[in-house]
C-alpha cells in the first residue's frame, strides 16, 4: 500500500481515484470544486480541504489538473501543496502542460522531492477500465519507484530524462487533433458529394483516418475543445515559426468553436 495524495479529480482524476482506490492504496484527495470529491470519499478516499493539507504525509502526489497555471496554483499558491512536500516524496504530474513547464516545475520542488511527468493517453473509459497508456518521464529511480502504482492506470512507457514524457503526449495530442480536423473535413466533402455518413465512415475506418474514427466516435471521451485547444497550441509554440499548416489551422478550428466545453469529437 502506498501512501497518495490525488490533486484534481475532474473528468479524468476521478476514475484515476478509482482504481488507485482499488489497488488497496491509501488515497487522499482534493478538488478545487469540493462536491467532485464526495462518490471518492464515499468509497474510502480521504477528503482534504487544501492541497497542502492533502499532501501532508504523502509519499506520492498526483497532479491531474487543466493546464500549467492551474499547476503552478495548486503547488505554489495560496495553500498550495510543494512547502508540505516531504523528503523522498514523489510528484508525478499527469497534467498536459508541456515539456518546458515541466523542466521549469522540477526545478522548483523542495530539494529531495523528485518529479515524473505522466501524462496519459486515453479516453475516461480506458481511465475506468485501466487501459490508459502512461508516458513518464524522469530520473529512473524515481519512475521505478512510481510504476508500479501507475501500473494499476494501464501499461506504463518509460520515455526518458525529465520532460519526456510531456513532450510524447504532445505528439499524441497533435496527431488526435489534426486527425479529427481532417476527418471533419472529409466528412463534409461526403456530405457535399451525397455519401451518406455512415458510408464514409465504414469506407474511411481502415485507412489513415481509423484513429480518428474511433476516437471521433468513443463514448466516455470527454476531451473538451478547450483542452485540444491548449494542447494544439503548446505543441505550436514548441515549433516557433517551424512552418505547421495543418496544425495552425486545426488550431484556428478549435478557438473558432461556439462551446469550447464541448467534446473534440463532437467537431465531426
Amino acid at each position: 500500500m502506498t501512501v497518495i495524495a490525488l490533486l484534481g479529480t475532474g473528468h479524468m482524476g476521478a476514475p484515476i481515484a478509482r482504481r488507485l482506490l482499488g489497488a488497496g492504496h491509501q488515497l487522499t484527495v482534493w478538488n478545487r470544486t469540493p462536491t467532485r470529491i464526495t462518490a471518492l470519499t464515499a468509497l474510502g478516499a480521504r477528503p482534504a480541504g487544501t492541497p497542502s493539507e492533502a499532501v501532508a504525509g504523502a509519499e506520492l502526489v498526483i497532479t491531474m489538473l487543466t493546464d500549467a497555471a492551474a499547476v503552478d496554483a495548486v503547488l505554489f499558491g495560496p495553500d498550495g501543496a510543494a512547502g508540505t512536500l516531504a523528503p523522498g516524496a514523489t510528484l508525478v504530474d499527469m497534467s498536459t502542460i508541456g515539456p518546458d513547464a515541466v523542466r521549469d516545475l522540477a526545478r522548483r520542488l523542495p530539494p529531495g522531492v523528485d518529479l515524473v511527468d505522466a501524462p496519459v493517453g486515453g479516453s475516461v473509459d480506458a481511465a475506468a477500465a485501466g487501459t490508459l497508456r502512461v508516458f513518464a518521464g524522469g530520473p529512473d529511480h524515481a519512475v521505478d519507484r512510481v510504476a508500479p502504482v501507475l501500473g494499476a492506470l494501464g501499461t506504463v512507457r518509460r520515455c526518458g530524462p525529465t520532460g519526456s514524457g510531456a513532450a510524447l503526449k504532445l505528439v499524441l495530442n497533435t496527431s488526435l487533433v489534426t486527425g479529427l480536423a481532417a476527418l471533419a473535413d472529409t466528412l463534409a466533402v461526403a456530405a457535399a458529394v451525397g455519401v451518406d455518413r455512415d458510408t464514409a465512415l465504414e469506407v474511411l475506418a481502415p485507412g489513415p483516418l481509423g484513429g480518428a474514427i474511433a476516437r471521433g466516435t468513443a463514448t466516455g471521451a470527454s476531451f473538451a475543445i478547450a483542452l485540444a485547444a491548449k494542447d494544439i497550441d503548446l505543441a505550436l509554440a514548441a515549433l516557433g515559426d517551424a512552418p505547421a499548416p495543418v496544425a495552425r489551422a486545426a488550431s484556428g478550428t478549435l478557438h473558432a468553436a461556439a462551446d469550447q466545453s464541448a467534446d473534440l469529437a463532437t467537431l465531426v
